[in-house]
């Protein structure tokens, strides 16, 4: 009897393609697609990445691949564990990756749950990565370096690599756009989708300031040295690095150096002030199941489309971890994701907590 694989579908060309090579494959293929939250507007609340025309596209490909379909209500979860999590961390000064929890709780925690129901083996995306098994399940980089989500998928363990096929990880995306056309599906030039689905537009900004309006505080705008310079609009509408839309007028140019919602300040400066060369990352997971027994060299990711940077990596006793890097990084950012690498290999990683404040000595803690 054939392997059961469920495949999460969304109407898009990669899981409907995923799913094709799957059924070439000989396996028994289930396509499942989650109805998620999505922003309530004037004509309805659809999240963009399942909309009825989605849902209407992802029929039309399993019925041409002749395997059963099935939509799942997922919009509680989702809102609970991605939406409220991402106006929650706005709202404590961080800026949040829900992508990487999505895949923590929704995909790979419910959406799993519910395939094994179904009586599954495995659960296949459309993600661009790979995994291969010996000693242990390792999570692998895409061949495809444009396209590789190892980063949003370092939050997997064991438990759910043994479970995992990911059909497109030996592929890049225009072989897997010319499948579709080879095939007839008819998503074959359907556009990418976006981040951030559960947004009407894709604007974070007016999407906190409608449903979180009390995390958006005016207040002061200071220099590292204390010394107030202006007045900023709401910590959560800024973030590490960004130097346009500040409303500072100067001679030189200044940076968003840190937010601290402490005492709700936004630090600025110039961009000699920018950057550190070391992080501290709470609530790590490790691939393989456990930390290493001590320092490691590897390369880490502090954003999905960062270059990886060579990096000294401390386990820490409480589920913590330091990195040093060799060089000054700009953009490190409490809240996002820091992905740990060792070539090919994605070992794990965690979420960057703030920086010490230099005044205080204190860090925050956000796990």
């Amino acid at each position: 009897m054939a392997q059961r694989v469920v495949i999460a579908m969304s109407g898009g060309v990669d899981s409907s393609v995923a799913a094709a090579l799957l059924v070439r494959q000989g396996y028994d293929v289930v396509g499942l697609m989650m109805r998620l939250w999505g922003e309530p507007t004037q004509d309805a609340a659809f999240n963009r990445c399942c909309t009825p025309d989605a849902l209407a596209q992802a029929r039309r490909v399993a019925a041409q691949l002749e395997i059963p379909f099935y939509a799942v209500d997922a919009q509680t979860v989702f809102k609970t564990r991605i939406v409220d999590f991402f106006i929650d961390s706005y709202a404590a000064g961080l800026t949040p990756n829900p992508c990487i929890e999505c895949n923590r709780h929704i995909r790979w925690e419910f959406l799993l749950n519910q395939a094994l129901d179904l009586g599954a083996d495995f659960l296949a995306t459309g993600h661009y990565a790979r995994v291969i098994a010996g000693e242990t399940y390792q999570l692998l980089k895409a061949v495809d370096p444009h396209k590789d989500q190892s980063y949003v998928l370092g939050v997997l363990g064991q438990a759910q690599l043994k479970h995992a096929l990911f059909p497109l990880g030996e592929l890049t995306k225009p072989e897997v756009r010319a499948l579709a056309r080879e095939i007839g599906l008819p998503v074959a030039d359907r556009p990418e989708s976006q981040d951030l689905c559960f947004l009407a537009d894709g604007d974070y900004r007016r999407f906190l300031r409608e449903h979180a309006p009390a995390s958006l505080r005016p207040g002061p705008i200071v220099r590292q040295d204390g010394t107030v310079v202006g007045e900023h609009q709401g910590l959560p509408l800024y973030t590490i690095g960004q130097r346009k839309g500040i409303g500072l007028c100067g001679p030189d140019p200044v940076y968003v150096i840190d937010l601290r919602p402490a005492d709700n300040a936004l630090v600025v400066g110039g961009a000699a002030e920018l950057g550190r060369d070391r992080l501290s990352a709470t609530r790590v997971h490790w691939v393989a199941g456990m930390p290493p027994e001590g320092p490691i060299q590897a390369e880490v990711k502090i954003r999905y489309k960062a270059p990886p940077q060579p990096a000294l990596i401390t386990p820490q006793p409480d589920g913590r971890a330091t990195v040093l890097f060799e060089t000054r990084l700009r953009d490190i950012t409490a809240g996002q994701a820091a992905v740990f690498y060792q070539g090919e290999i994605c070992l794990g990683g965690g979420i960057i907590v703030r920086a010490p404040d230099p005044s205080t000595g204190a860090a925050a803690r956000n796990a």
